[in-house]
């Protein structure tokens, strides 16, 4: 059994579940949960190591076994460093040190966009873990294909979106494309139509901006919303109609509205 804070393994979980940078010099990120770890397991997920307390294998046997059978290094560690280990308040005492996934795939993936089941949602520095989160949870429920992320975005391996997105990052395709600006140029140069998404009541209101799936909407930032040369490279505006004197929306409820347009004007089998 582990006992010291000094192990390595101890010290890397404190160190990726902390620090973005380190994730992706090492290539590598924390869970935490035994739900979510035994959800990234059965999605394949390739789990190096896991770590997990005498107490916790009394309460999820289940999910320690498969876990065990799916990772490589099998550590024991005592409550107190669980503890002093965990990103959150009440730990459950069992961390998998995972690799990242392979999903820096760029646009090429989309180009062809009409042969998607339901099409894709972009971000532009959405820089709140809980807001980029509860977006990819979203995506998932309603079907999408996946989400474009612009530089600025938060890290997808944060520990704050992992248990927001209940395991979405692990199953969405999750495409990082640097600058959204060019990347809505390289779109539309493909023929694919980009819709930015502002507050603003001279845009199409979107119960009438005719949604598809070969259609790409836009979010912005939470604070700031889009930035101008992104709205601006769009080939059409669309607002989110409000009554009453609030501004605008979360990002993620503003994400969520949106999705469910798309998902509603395309007709999905599962809305039926």
């Amino acid at each position: 059994m582990i006992t010291s804070r000094d192990n390595q393994f101890v010290r890397q979980v404190r160190r990726l579940l902390s620090n973005s940078g380190a994730r992706r010099a090492e290539g590598l990120f924390v869970i935490e949960g035994a739900r979510l770890c035994a959800d990234a397991a059965q999605s394949g997920v390739t789990i190096r190591t896991l770590l997990y307390t005498p107490e916790a294998e009394a309460v999820y046997a289940s999910q320690l076994s498969a876990l065990k059978a799916a990772c490589g290094d099998v550590y024991e560690i005592t409550s107190a460093l669980s503890r002093a280990i965990s990103d959150t308040s009440t730990p459950q005492g069992v961390f998998c040190i995972c690799e990242l996934l392979d999903n820096r795939s760029g646009l090429d993936k989309i180009v062809n966009i009409k042969t998607s089941k339901m099409g894709y949602l972009a971000l532009e520095n959405i820089q709140d873990p809980s807001n980029m989160g509860a977006v990819i949870r979203t995506a998932e429920a309603f079907g999408l294909d996946g989400l474009l992320l612009s530089d600025g975005c938060c890290d997808v391996y944060n520990p704050k979106v992992l248990r927001g997105s209940m395991g979405g990052v692990f199953r969405l395709q999750l495409l990082f494309v640097g600058s959204m600006t060019v990347a809505v140029e390289r779109l539309k140069a493909a023929g694919i139509d980009c819709r930015a998404c502002v507050v603003d009541r001279d845009a199409v209101p979107l119960p009438k901006a005719g949604l598809t799936k070969e259609c790409i909407c836009v979010i912005g930032n939470e604070g700031n919303g889009l930035r101008p040369e992104t709205a601006a490279a769009c080939s059409g505006r669309i607002t989110i109609p409000m009554a009453g004197r609030a501004e605008s929306l979360n990002a993620a409820m503003a994400a969520g509205i949106v999705m469910w347009e798309m998902a509603r004007t395309t007709e999905l089998s599962f809305m039926e």
